[in-house]
């Protein structure tokens, strides 16, 4: 087969089709011949040399796809050769075939077509893990989440609102806020004229927000707990503005709020097949009902990943990048 292989660290061109050898399914594993992968942020740090895969997986980038299952190796139940399906990955999107544990595996949600579907798994997983199975997010309560306009956050926006909550998100100008008023998001803050403390603040009368989904990091610790409401919870699964920064306990003491950190990708399968199986439960009848929807920028041929690299280096982007084969 062929995929997009990273013979030595750097830019966009570091990026090479290739041929390569086949993948083939283990236990517990079935093959997916790809029809679309999504570009992540972590596909622009492997490329750079800052992510490797975890022990085992493929070395390839590509953190989710769509196609259809090729193969079904041992032990595996509920899907058969032929089935159209989408993939949370380890890893090795970015090729023609891909072997996946059978339990990060997910029809297609109604509606969506095939090459949309890649834009779903990593976005619905990192969303719904860490807004509602670890923050908590409750009807009524105020989300606040950072780059409103990435596929992350066009998620979190509207699946926050489709369970009864108030978002804030901020962003870049007011074409991509214009982009978050529109999938539901009630509180707009334009990053680079406001300050986001301050407009969360006025937005819920000093309170402030209940649940912060932050993909920056270091650079908006300090003000993301200043932010938050008492009994708050941070969710951090980005670190675009660095990873160190220092932190006044006593304010988050003050506030009995809570700071977690996660990524998925280095999560054990059990984990990984839990989270897949809640957004299956929850997140699919949303986009089956209309309620929520995948936010596809534009897609490119897989042979044209380094230009879909370029796309979000420049973050003029709003929603996901999908990559073609």
């Amino acid at each position: 087969m062929r995929a997009i292989t990273i013979p030595e660290p750097g830019g966009p061109e570091a990026l090479v089709w290739a041929e390569v050898p086949d993948p083939q399914p283990a236990e517990g594993e079935v093959l997916i011949e790809v029809a679309a992968s999504a570009v992540n942020r972590a596909d622009l740090l492997q490329r750079q040399g800052f992510y490797d895969p975890p022990p085992g997986a493929s070395p390839y980038p590509g953190l989710e796809c769509s196609g259809r299952i090729a193969a079904v190796g041992p032990g595996v139940h509920g899907w058969a050769v032929g089935d159209e399906v989408c993939a949370l990955l380890a890893g090795g999107g970015y090729a023609e075939k891909v072997a996946v544990p059978a339990g990060q595996v997910l029809p297609l949600p109604p509606g969506v077509d095939l090459v949309t579907a890649a834009a779903l798994p990593e976005v619905a997983c990192t969303v719904w893990s860490n807004v509602f199975m670890i923050a908590h997010l409750r009807p009524g309560e105020t989300l606040l989440v950072h780059g409103g306009a990435s596929g992350i956050g066009t998620m979190a926006i509207q699946l926050a609102k489709a369970v009864g909550a108030r978002v804030a998100v901020t962003a870049g100008g007011p074409e991509k806020l214009a982009r978050c008023a529109e999938l539901g998001a009630d509180v707009l803050i334009d990053y680079r004229e406001q300050d986001f403390v301050q407009e969360i603040r006025k937005a819920t009368e000093g309170k402030g927000a209940d649940v912060i989904l932050d993909i920056i990091g270091a650079k908006y610790l300090q003000k993301n707990v200043k932010a938050l409401a008492v009994a708050g919870r941070l969710a951090i699964i980005g670190l675009q503005g660095g990873v160190k920064a220092e932190l006044n306990l006593a304010a988050l003491i003050a506030k009995r709020a809570a700071i977690t950190g996660t990524g998925l990708r280095a999560r054990p399968v059990s984990e990984k097949s839990a989270i897949v199986a809640a957004v299956r439960e929850h997140v699919w009848p949303l986009i089956g009902n209309g309620q929520v929807r995948p936010i596809v920028d534009r897609a490119l041929p897989m042979t044209e990943a380094a230009e879909a690299h370029r796309i979000l280096d420049a973050s003029g982007h709003v929603g996901k990048v999908v990559l073609t084969v």
